[in-house]
């Protein structure tokens, strides 16, 4: 097959699992070279199993760290990174929690700093396609907001041989993942954890016709559930369905979607989307 490259920026230990672990284990699976960023060890995460709750700040990104390895293994990818390195910029909580004023926190990252140390990533690794957030980050996260900034400026970037350092690299794409509407509301009062009563109540979603890709992962479904158990810290698994530190219930989808914020978009399945990330261009 052609030498196949996705670099995946994900903001915390457990996103690479939850919104792309399928996409990861499926390309992996097929030969493809999948290098995944995380831009935290996530020391601000809310610490689920009870035994596990003395675990706060550094001592808590040290054991995400584990778990964001044996999660890699699970998804059978072998290279991840920290941008920066492990520790250099730190969880930044929820919007508007006190650790957003911490300078160490990514939220605060220097832009320029934090791009060029994706740069270097993406010069080496020249990937194809690189896969982060939205200009929301998803759901309003912080950490996520930041990552989409950073990686849409190596996209545009690590082209320029003005910029930085190393041999010039253009991304071919540029994906945002995303969840359709329709889909999420499928799934309104279902399942064994807290239920929501409304679409809005999941405080994430994307209108359809935003949607330009979906994924079949249904084959990689135990590898994606077997990635998100190493999370447990973070997760409570009941499959197919999920639940984070407030309990609402999520499904787990057999497919994974996504937005084409850069680039030419590939040929389109039977519904009009991508069912792919490298199809060649329509």
């Amino acid at each position: 097959m052609p030498d196949l490259r996705m670099l995946l920026v994900h903001a915390h230990p457990d996103d690479e699992s939850i919104e792309t672990g399928a996409t990861m284990a499926k390309y992996a699976a097929e030969g493809a070279y999948v290098c995944l960023v995380t831009c935290t060890r996530g020391e601000e995460g809310e610490v689920i199993p009870p035994d596990l709750q003395h675990l706060t700040g550094d001592a808590l990104g040290e054991h995400r760290t584990g778990e964001l390895a044996r999660a890699c293994a699970a998804l059978g990818v072998a290279d991840q990174r920290y941008l920066g390195g492990a520790g250099r910029w730190r969880d930044s909580g929820m919007m508007g929690e006190p650790a957003n004023n911490d300078p160490r926190c990514f939220w605060r990252a220097d832009l320029d700093e934090a791009t060029a140390e994706l740069v270097r990533i993406v010069r080496e690794v020249r990937p194809q396609v690189i896969v982060t957030y939205d200009d929301n980050g998803f759901y309003g996260h912080p950490d996520h907001i930041q990552a989409h900034r950073v990686a849409r400026r190596a996209f545009d970037r690590s082209a320029d041989p003005s910029y930085g350092e190393g041999e010039p690299w253009a991304p071919s794409r540029l994906y945002a993942t995303a969840i359709p509407l329709s889909t999420l509301a499928a799934e309104v009062g279902r399942g064994p954890f807290e239920r929501v009563r409304s679409v809005r109540e999941y405080g994430f979603g994307v209108p359809d016709e935003q949607v330009t890709t979906r994924i079949d992962i249904a084959p990689y479904l135990p590898a994606k559930v077997a990635a998100m158990r190493s999370h447990a810290t973070q997760i409570t698994m009941a499959p197919p369905y999920y639940a984070l530190s407030n309990d609402v219930g999520l499904p787990i989808f057999d497919a994974e979607y996504y937005t084409l914020l850069a680039g030419e978009p590939g040929v389109p399945g039977d519904d009009g989307r991508e069912t792919g990330l490298f199809h060649p261009v329509a």
